[in-house]
């Protein structure tokens, strides 16, 4: 029996029943969909990203048949496996950073941009159009695509609006869902949008997509590694910000560090750190790493991410810096397991019986 339930393993995937489901992953990142997609019975077959330390990372825990390292825009020319025109799902999560809720959000819509290893420019609000012309060129029966919430908020709504409609031009019916994490039973509040389109000639019902797992707190999540090794003792020891802030805030007070200074009467600074409370999910990780322990004066270690964004343990980084950046920038497992399973039983005809893992 698991010392934790919370905790789980990517060798356990070998074990879950498979459904005949068939996915590509686009911007693939470290595979957090992916995982998602395997722990509700799919095959991934396929999957695509930019970078090549992403790249490394998926090859390294997923051992995919096909994998392109790429702009998605390449693989509207390029020779595919014929087995890629002949999907259940095709799936993406394009890079949201223009419509995240934090930063200059308008400002950098339509301009190019240098992504981590060096690769070529992209301009991140045509990305989502990419995708679908992938979508377009390879007729999956499914598409299902992920975003930030800021893409249904203010101006970007418009954005959204031209999505959707693009999905009708290519004979599909879209729908869109605002889903947090904590209720598909990751121990943290992520919001994100999910565009969910079936294609016009499957016969079906929309689906329904209404996640009400119980809340789970980040202490019960965690509670089996807490004790720290001493690498992770000198990765997590506080800095002089945290000595200064942390023990004046509060745990589980969303604006943090910030909040702090300022009932000090100071001004309000752009300041990220989050102390986190025991019993609630952890506000959304961050590829920053500012989110602080809530009964120590500390950080969270590598472990402790993978627990927060619901990744398995023993999921391999090559630093663990580069593990928690990719926690932040994926869509949790468990989340992705709650949409795949939706669709598959909803749309694609596969029954479930209960959790696989």
């Amino acid at each position: 029996m698991k010392s934790n339930p919370h905790a789980w393993l990517l060798s356990e995937l070998k074990n879950v029943p498979k459904n005949g489901v068939k996915v590509m992953s686009t911007f693939a990142c470290g595979g957090g969909s992916t995982m998602g997609y395997k722990r509700a019975g799919c095959e991934v077959i396929a999957a695509n990203d930019i970078d090549p330390e992403m790249a490394w990372h998926y090859k390294r825990n997923h051992a995919p048949k096909h994998y392109f390292l790429c702009p998605i825009r390449d693989l509207l020319t390029a020779e595919l496996p014929q087995e890629l025109f002949e999907l259940d799902i095709l799936d993406g999560s394009p890079p949201c950073s223009t419509f995240s809720m934090a930063g200059s959000r308008e400002d950098a819509w339509g301009k190019e941009k240098h992504f981590r290893e060096g690769q070529a420019k992209q301009v991140l609000s045509d990305l989502f159009f990419d995708y679908l012309d992938l979508v377009e060129r390879l007729k999956p029966r499914v598409a299902i695509a992920e975003n930030v919430k800021g893409m249904i908020i203010g101006n970007a709504k418009g954005y959204t609006k031209l999505v959707m409609a693009r999905f009708k031009e290519l004979g599909y019916r879209p729908q869109l869902f605002l889903l947090n994490a904590a209720d598909c039973g990751v121990p943290q509040r992520r919001e994100r949008v999910f565009f969910c389109a079936v294609r016009e000639d499957v016969s079906t019902a929309p689906v329904v997509l209404a996640p009400k797992h119980r809340w789970v707190g980040v202490g019960e999540a965690t509670s089996d590694v807490q004790v720290l090794t001493a690498a992770e003792i000198a990765e997590t020891k506080p800095t002089p910000l945290d000595l200064q802030w942390w023990h004046k805030t509060k745990p589980g007070d969303g604006s943090g560090y910030a909040t702090a200074r300022e009932r000090e009467g100071g001004k309000r600074a752009a300041f990220t750190h989050i102390r986190l409370s025991e019993h609630a999910p952890s506000n959304s990780l961050l590829a920053a790493d500012n989110t602080k322990h809530w009964s120590v004066c500390r950080g969270l270690t590598y472990r402790e991410w993978k627990r927060l964004g619901s990744f398995p343990d023993d999921y391999v980084a090559k630093t663990d810096k580069i593990g928690k950046y990719m926690i932040g920038m994926s869509v949790p497992p468990k989340m992705a397991e709650a949409v795949a399973r939706a669709v598959c039983s909803q749309w694609l005809g596969v029954q479930y019986q209960n959790e696989a893992i």
